[in-house]
Order: structure tokens, then C-alpha cells, then sequence
């Protein structure tokens, strides 16, 4: 099989982009990485890809907030490529800061009435959080990166403004409802979980969230940062598994049948 293309953008300062294509060549797809002023001068060259990847980073230094410029840029230049994109089912995975810029942009957790449903704030410890944590699968969600995943994944953090926050309890109970919650934090048998195994405060434990649809999906953590056992953290103890590569083998395969 002709390994899937899937497109990495990047902007100024994102750094995780060499990560994320390491990903996505292991989990069976050709990675290709490009520059948003790049894709500005030909922004029908999206429609080359099977699959979009925002990866993390501090695009444009995160100079007006987290993932702020990044989300002006899909909303301003590739907003009509995107909309054609995501019609078509292709999927869009964002992390970390690629999260931000998905939500910063409306595309995460989706169309609304004119108003934001969710957004991405600072971590309620007011600190940049680095650490290992837990993420359990959601069942019932439609993500096609999560989809019928069951069991957890284990990958690091690094962020500062990742404490996901519904515009209110009715946003929230849409969420639930339609199964939008892909990622929580959890511990490692699933349960709930506080500070510090949430890093950063979210609401419910929200670590990722998808469209309706469940083509496009965003999560704070970096499953990028574990696909080989040799990435474990507990590997001097002979631990390993639960890898982030799952993800990305699911988003792959979904792209691979379009």
C-alpha cells in the first residue's frame, strides 16, 4: 500500500515538527513538512495531503497568546482550503500548540452560535507544566485517532496555557453528549484524576477533543514523544507500551481508506 502524504505546517517557532514527522513515518505515512508562507503561495497544495498535522511548538513565539497568530493564519489565509479539506473528511490532528490554534480558530470544539464553546487558558497552576501523564480513551467518541482505542496512552506535556475551559455546563453536556471528549486524564486503570496528574486544571480532564464529525482533534499531550519503547519513562525499570503511536496509526489508516 502507497503510504498515505500527510502535511506538517508549520510556523516561526514551532519546534516539534521534526517530532511529529518521525511519528507519522512510523506509523506507516510519508510525512511532508512545510513552512504556512509556503502554503501561502500555493494554498491548493493542502489538497496533495490525505492528512493534516499542526504540530506543537511556540508558533510565532506566542507572542499574542498561545496558538493566537497560527489560528489568525486558518481562519485568514487557508480558512476556504480548510473548509474543503475538512468536508472531505480528510483528518486534522493539532497538538499542543497546534491545539491552541485549532480552538483559537473555531475549529475545535466546533461550529457554534457565534461564540466561542471552549477555550485554552492558563494552567490553573500559573506555571509551565512538563511532566509524564495518563490519557484514557473515550468509547463513545467519534475520533477517528482514538477510535476503538481502549487502551490508555502515556506521553509528556509542555505547555503553559493548556487548561481546557467549556464556555459553560450546557457546553460541557454537548460535549459529553456527543461523545466530543476524546482524551481525558485519568490514572493508569482510567479513573479520575486532580493536580498534578492533571497538569493543568481542565475542566472534566479534558486532554483532547474532536469535531462532531471526529475528523479533526487536538489534545494538549505529546504522543509524538512516545512511539518507541526506548521513549518510555519507567524503561530502566522494564517498563514500556501504552505508546502515543496509536494515534497516529489510527489517523493513517482512516486517511489510507479516502
Amino acid at each position: 500500500m502507497t503510504p498515505p502524504p500527510v502535511l506538517i505546517l508549520m510556523a516561526t517557532g514551532t519546534n516539534r515538527d521534526g517530532d511529529a514527522a518521525h511519528a507519522i513515518e512510523a506509523a506507516g505515512g510519508k510525512a511532508t513538512t512545510l513552512h504556512v508562507n509556503e502554503l501561502r503561495e500555493r494554498p491548493a497544495r493542502l489538497h496533495e495531503a490525505a492528512m493534516l498535522v499542526l504540530p506543537g511548538g511556540f508558533s510565532y513565539g506566542d507572542a499574542l497568546g498561545a496558538g493566537r497568530l497560527l489560528a489568525a493564519d486558518l481562519r485568514w489565509l487557508f480558512q476556504d482550503e480548510l473548509v474543503t479539506f475538512v468536508a472531505a473528511g480528510k483528518p486534522v490532528i493539532g497538538i499542543c500548540n497546534g491545539f491552541q490554534a485549532l480552538v483559537k480558530s473555531g475549529w475545535l470544539p466546533g461550529p457554534a452560535d457565534g461564540h466561542a464553546r471552549a477555550t485554552l487558558t492558563r494552567n490553573a497552576s500559573n506555571r509551565f507544566e512538563c511532566r509524564w501523564v495518563w490519557l484514557a480513551p473515550n468509547a463513545d467518541s467519534p475520533c477517528v485517532f482514538t477510535r476503538g482505542l481502549t487502551d490508555p496512552v502515556v506521553c509528556p506535556v509542555a505547555h503553559g496555557e493548556g487548561r481546557f475551559v467549556p464556555r459553560d455546563e450546557a457546553a460541557l453536556d454537548a460535549l459529553r453528549a456527543s461523545g466530543q471528549i476524546a482524551l481525558t486524564y485519568a490514572t493508569p486503570n482510567g479513573d479520575p484524576v486532580g493536580y498534578p496528574a492533571n497538569p493543568n486544571g481542565s475542566t472534566a480532564n479534558i486532554a483532547g477533543v474532536c469535531n462532531a464529525a471526529g475528523t479533526v482533534f487536538g489534545l494538549m499531550p505529546h504522543p509524538e514523544d512516545h512511539i518507541s519503547p526506548l521513549q518510555h519513562p519507567r524503561r530502566s525499570r522494564g517498563e514500556s507500551g501504552n505508546s502515543g503511536l496509536v494515534l497516529f496509526e489510527r489517523g493513517i489508516a482512516y486517511a489510507a481508506r479516502l
